[in-house]
C-alpha cells in the first residue's frame, strides 16, 4: 500500500515543482537577462520483484535554465558592436548641425565677404562700401568662431559622457564580481544557481554595451572578463577599475581608456576595444571631432593666410601699407611627449618662402620623431605618409616647422597646427579707411605705341615698389628693361612678365605683369610705384588690391579646389563621415536584432507555450491527486475489512 502512496506523493511534488517553474516563467517574461526554466525529472529504481521491477514513481533531478552559450556570447558581442556604431552616429548627426548649409552656413559668409570687395573695386573711396567689407569679415570670422564654439561644446559633451560610462563600467565590474562571489560559494551544491547566471549574463551584455569583452570561465564557476582582447578587467572575485587618461602627449583634445592595478596603469588603444558605447565615444573624440577641427582649422587658416598677404600688398586711403585684414592667433608650438629627454622645442608657421603655403595646407595633424638632434622623419597622421628629414628647418605641407634647442634620440612632439585658429579668427581692425585697396604699382602703355598691347594683369609681389622699369621691345618676340640694358627678354603675350629687383632677397618681390596683344618694335610699357608712373593721378582711385582680393574669391586654395568651395568640401567630408556611420549602425543593429531574436528562441519564454504546459501539469497534478485519493480509499477498505 506504501508504494501507490509514495508514488503519488513524488508525482504530487513533481508537478508541484513544474507548476511553479512554469508560473516563475510566466511571471518572468519581461525580465532582462531571464531564461527560461523546467523541471527535469527523472524515474525512481523500481522494485525488484519475482515478477519483475515495479515502477517506483518518479524524482526532480534538477531545475534546468534553457539556455545556449554561443548564442549568449554572440548576442553580447554584436549588441556591443551595434552600441558603438549607434552612439557613434549619434554624435556625428550633432556634428553635422555645426556645419549648415544655404544663407545660413558658413560657406555663405565666405562667398559674401570676397564678392564685397567687387563694390570697392567700383568705387575705391566710397566708404560704405568699405564698411560693407568689414562687416562680411566680421560676419565670416563669426561664423568660424561660433562653429569652433559648438565643437568645444561637443568635447565637453562627449568628455561627460565619457566619464560616466567609465563609471558604469566600474560599477558593473563590481557587481560581476560579487556575482562572481555568489556562484563560487554555491558551487558546491551540485546544482547551478540559475538566477544567479541569469543575472551573471545579464551583468555581461550591459558591460559589453559600454565596451566589448570576452570572458574565461574557471572551475569554481566564476568568470573572468578581459578588455582589449587579454587586459583583465574582472579576475574571479577581484576587479581592476577603468580610468581616463591622455596620449602619450598629453592632448587634452584626446582621451585613452587605462587600466589600473595597485601603481600600474595600462593604456588601452582605441583600435583594441571593439564595440561598446565607449568605443563609439573615443572613436568620435579622437578621429571624428579632430578630423571637422582640422578641417575648419585649416579653411580659417588657409583663407587668413591668403587674405592677409594679399591686403598687406595694399595702400589704404592715407597712402600706407596695408598690415593684416584678418586677425589670428599664433599657431602652437609642437607638443613634446612625456618620455622626451631632449630640451628641444618645435615652432611652426606657415611657409612664405618661396611661395606662400596657405594653398598646400592639408587638414592634419602631424607627428615629428628624432634619431638625432636634426634628424628624423615626420609622420602625417590623416594617411601615415613619412617624411625624412636630415636638415631644420623642414618644410612640410605649406608649414615651416623650426627647431630650438637640441633634440634627443627618440624625442618626439605632436604637431596640431589647426587646433587654436577658428577660435580666435576675427577683424584685425575697424576702420573703413584702413583697407588697403589700392595697388602701389600701375603699368602704363607707351603714347606712341603702334602695336595692340594692352594690360591684362598686374600683380604686386611686394611694398613698397620698386623703382619703374621701361619695357622696350625690340621685335614682336623680344624686350629689354631699363635696369638691365642691353639684355634681350623673350615675350609671349599672355605670359607673365616676373619682376624683381636686384636688390630683393626673396623671389616673392617686384610684381608680375601679364600682356595681352601684340608688340612692335619701339613699343614700350612701363612699370612702376603710382607717383612714377600716373604722377598726376589719385593713388586711391587704383584699385588693384581690391581686384586681387577679389581674384582670391577663385584661386585655388584647399587641394585644387577654390576658395569659395574649400567650405562645401568640408561639408561633404562630414556628410561623407555621417552616411557611412549610419550605413554601418543600420547593419550592425540588424545583425544584432536577428542574434537576440535566436538568442530568445532557445533561452525566451513564450506564454502561450508556458500556458499549454499549465494546463498539462495541472492535469498531472490533479491525477496524482486522485492517486492519492484512491490509495486513501483503498487502505481505508483494507482497514474496514480487518476490524471485522
Amino acid at each position: 500500500m506504501s508504494g501507490i502512496f509514495n508514488i503519488g506523493v513524488r508525482s504530487l511534488q513533481a508537478n508541484q515543482a513544474a507548476l511553479q517553474t512554469t508560473g516563475n516563467n510566466i511571471a518572468n517574461v519581461n525580465t532582462p537577462g531571464y531564461s527560461r526554466q523546467s523541471v527535469v525529472v527523472q524515474t525512481v529504481q523500481g522494485q525488484y520483484t519475482g515478477g519483475g521491477y515495479i515502477g517506483a514513481g518518479v524524482d526532480i533531478s534538477t531545475v534546468q535554465r534553457q539556455h545556449s552559450e554561443f548564442l549568449t556570447r554572440q548576442a553580447a558581442l554584436s549588441s556591443s558592436v551595434a552600441a558603438s556604431d549607434t552612439e557613434r552616429l549619434a554624435q556625428l548627426k550633432q556634428l553635422e548641425d555645426v556645419f549648415q548649409g544655404g544663407e545660413a552656413g558658413l560657406g555663405s559668409a565666405i562667398s559674401d565677404m570676397m564678392n564685397a570687395f567687387s563694390d570697392v573695386a567700383n568705387a575705391p573711396t566710397d566708404l560704405s562700401a568699405r564698411a560693407v567689407v568689414l562687416t562680411r569679415v566680421d560676419e565670416a570670422t563669426a561664423r568660424i568662431r561660433t562653429a569652433e564654439s559648438r565643437m568645444t561644446d561637443l568635447r565637453r559633451g562627449v568628455g561627460s559622457e565619457l566619464a560616466s560610462a567609465v563609471a558604469s563600467v566600474n560599477s558593473l565590474a563590481a557587481r560581476i564580481s560579487k556575482v562572481n562571489q555568489e556562484i563560487a560559494r554555491t558551487n558546491g551544491s551540485g546544482q547551478a544557481p540559475n538566477d544567479l547566471l541569469d543575472q551573471r549574463d545579464q551583468l555581461i551584455k550591459d558591460l559589453n554595451g559600454y565596451v566589448q569583452t570576452s570572458s574565461v570561465a574557471a572551475d569554481d564557476g566564476t568568470v573572468s572578463i578581459f578588455l582589449a582582447s587579454s587586459q583583465p578587467l574582472v579576475l574571479g572575485t577581484s576587479v581592476r577599475p577603468v580610468a581616463l587618461g591622455t596620449d602619450a602627449f598629453g592632448d587634452p583634445s584626446k582621451a585613452k581608456l587605462t587600466l589600473t592595478q595597485g601603481s600600474s596603469t595600462t593604456v588601452l588603444e582605441e583600435a583594441t576595444l571593439g564595440g561598446g558605447k565607449l568605443a563609439g565615444l573615443l572613436r568620435f573624440q579622437n578621429s571624428d571631432l579632430q578630423d571637422a577641427g582640422q578641417l575648419l582649422g585649416r579653411l580659417a587658416l588657409a583663407i587668413g593666410t591668403a587674405v592677409n598677404a594679399q591686403h598687406r600688398l595694399g595702400l589704404d586711403l592715407k597712402g600706407a601699407a596695408g598690415g593684416d585684414l584678418i586677425q589670428m592667433g599664433p599657431i602652437p608650438d609642437g607638443r613634446p611627449a612625456s618620455s622626451n629627454t631632449g630640451n628641444a622645442t618645435v615652432a611652426m608657421a606657415v611657409q612664405t618662402s618661396p611661395s606662400s603655403g596657405a594653398g598646400s595646407l592639408l587638414a592634419s595633424d602631424y607627428q615629428i620623431n628624432f634619431t638625432g638632434s636634426s634628424a628624423g622623419s615626420v609622420t602625417r597622421l590623416s594617411d601615415g605618409l613619412v617624411t625624412a628629414f636630415s636638415t631644420t628647418p623642414i618644410k612640410i605641407d605649406g608649414l615651416d616647422l623650426t627647431i630650438t634647442g637640441t633634440a634627443a634620440q627618440g624625442d618626439s612632439f605632436l604637431l596640431k597646427p589647426f587646433s587654436a585658429v577658428a577660435a580666435t579668427i576675427a577683424t584685425a581692425f575697424a576702420s573703413p579707411g584702413a583697407l588697403a585697396m589700392s595697388s602701389p604699382v600701375a603699368a602704363r602703355a607707351g603714347s606712341n605705341n603702334l602695336g595692340t598691347l594692352a594690360l591684362a594683369s598686374l600683380v604686386t609681389r611686394s611694398v613698397p615698389a620698386p623703382a619703374a622699369v621701361t619695357l622696350t621691345f625690340t621685335a614682336p618676340g623680344t624686350y629689354t628693361r631699363s635696369d638691365t640694358g642691353a639684355t634681350t627678354y623673350p615675350y609671349t603675350a599672355g605670359q607673365a612678365i616676373e619682376y624683381s629687383p636686384a636688390t630683393a632677397t626673396t623671389s616673392a618681390s617686384g610684381w608680375s605683369l601679364t600682356l595681352k596683344g601684340a608688340a612692335v618694335a619701339g613699343d614700350t610699357f612701363v612699370v612702376g610705384s603710382n607717383a612714377s608712373v600716373q604722377p598726376n593721378a589719385d593713388p586711391r582711385l587704383n584699385a588693384g588690391n581690391a581686384l586681387s582680393l577679389l581674384a582670391l574669391r577663385d584661386a585655388a586654395l584647399f587641394e585644387g579646389s577654390a576658395m569659395t568651395d574649400g567650405y562645401a568640401g568640408l561639408m561633404a567630408q562630414v556628410g561623407v563621415m555621417v552616411q557611412g556611420a549610419s550605413y554601418a549602425a543600420d547593419v550592425s543593429q540588424s545583425i544584432a536584432n536577428n542574434v537576440e531574436q535566436d538568442r530568445s528562441s532557445v533561452a525566451g519564454v513564450n506564454l502561450d507555450e508556458e500556458a499549454a504546459k499549465l494546463l498539462q501539469y495541472q492535469q498531472a497534478y490533479q491525477a496524482s491527486a486522485k492517486m492519492l485519493q484512491i490509495a486513501q480509499g483503498v487502505f481505508d477498505a483494507l482497514l474496514q475489512s480487518l476490524g471485522r
